[in-house]
């Protein structure tokens, strides 16, 4: 019963999924449709740090610095090579790449939780601050000019691929993005359920175990790990199609949301992470047009709370609460269960000495 009802959750999920993706454009604006993709590439950011820190146990703070690479990668590269199409696949591999090196030496170093999270930070920090300082006409790759903190704000939008005089629209690009949302999550779901997605939880839970049963722990959290870095390079793809790259991408601001957002949708899960990214933007974007309120310090409130009073996270109390919800209550005029009758006092007590002598004189 339980895996029938998952099914067809995953048909409804799905279902709607793909109603949304064809049928926003036809009722959203051009800006809203522009937003919306934002929010979906940041989406799949979440769900990058949602796959690797609710599924593998690694907290990693440099999520945003795969971020910022691939859009970086994207935009020097289209820009020298005048198409996206090879753009895109190096977009995506300098990520994984750089997550894989980064990886190798904090997984062979036997590295502690930490000083991982002390690690990717350190690392993101770097590029932040390096990619700060590219200002001035020295500074370029090619024909692409970094710009330091302005970043490269002639970022050219995705074309076809080899067709560099079909470029995209931004509801072409929206299609892009929510169907690879869609992709990544159900992709993750499938993942989860191979022999290597159990191994990575089984690590999560008891890593020294796991390595006890002859697992190569080091292998698999490196997997796991160049995952998520290139599911972070594709969304800053898609984020400098929306916007354009700029230094912000690696700064510490992107780092705390995303944090944030998987801890309030619900660590473990899939589902709550993008869905809380998704409406927690949506509420920063309208608490940013009230004068005198800063979202940020409302977003910190929620956090606090969710935190203090919700620690599971959104998904998996609304999840509880359906499911006590649906629990069938003991009827009324049902008779209560048997209790196993109690042994009179008599029967427990030990025999006295007057019984016993009794006994022995009928005898």
């Amino acid at each position: 019963m339980k895996m029938k009802s998952k099914t067809v959750g995953t048909a409804v999920a799905l279902a709607a999924s793909i109603a949304a993706i064809f049928v926003l454009p036809h009722v959203l604006e051009l800006f809203a449709i522009i937003n919306a993709t934002i929010y979906v590439s940041m989406a799949i950011l979440t769900l990058s740090l949602a796959l690797i820190w609710g599924y593998g146990g690694i907290l990693c703070f440099g999520q945003a610095a795969f971020f910022g690479l691939g859009g970086y990668t994207y935009a020097v590269a289209a820009i020298n090579f005048g198409d996206s199409t090879w753009a895109v696949v190096l977009a995506m591999a300098v990520p994984a790449l750089f997550a894989a090196l980064l990886g190798y030496f904090i997984f062979w170093g036997r590295v502690g939780d930490v000083y991982l999270g002390v690690i990717t930070l350190t690392m993101t920090l770097i590029l932040f601050k390096l990619f700060n300082a590219t200002a001035g006409d020295a500074y370029k790759i090619g024909k692409a000019a970094l710009g330091g903190f302005n970043g490269i704000p002639s970022t050219p939008p995705l074309n076809l691929p080899w067709d560099v005089g079909t470029a995209l629209a931004p509801e072409d690009i929206w299609y892009i993005a929510a169907s690879l949302l869609v992709l990544f999550y159900f992709g993750s779901r499938w993942l989860l359920s191979t022999a290597f997605g159990r191994v990575v939880v089984s690590i999560r839970e008891n890593e020294r175990r796991t390595e006890l049963l002859g697992y190569d722990v080091r292998r698999y959290k490196l997997g796991i790990f160049t995952l998520g870095g290139a599911m972070a390079g594709v969304a800053g793809i898609l984020f400098a199609n929306c916007v354009f790259v700029s230094p912000t991408m690696f700064s510490l601001f992107y780092n705390a949301q995303v944090i944030i957002w998987v801890t309030i949708g619900g660590i473990g899960t899939l589902f709550g992470p993008i869905v809380g990214s998704i409406v927690l933007q949506m509420i920063v974007a309208k608490l940013g047009t009230i004068n005198g309120l800063d979202p940020n310090f409302v977003l910190g409130g929620i956090l606090m709370v969710f935190v203090l009073l919700v620690p599971k996270g959104m998904l998996p109390v609304f999840l509880s609460a359906i499911e006590r919800f649906r629990k069938p209550a003991p009827h009324a005029d049902s008779p209560a269960p048997l209790k196993p009758a109690a042994m009179p006092v008599a029967d427990m007590a030990a025999p006295s000495h007057t019984s016993l002598a009794a006994g022995k004189e009928t005898a």
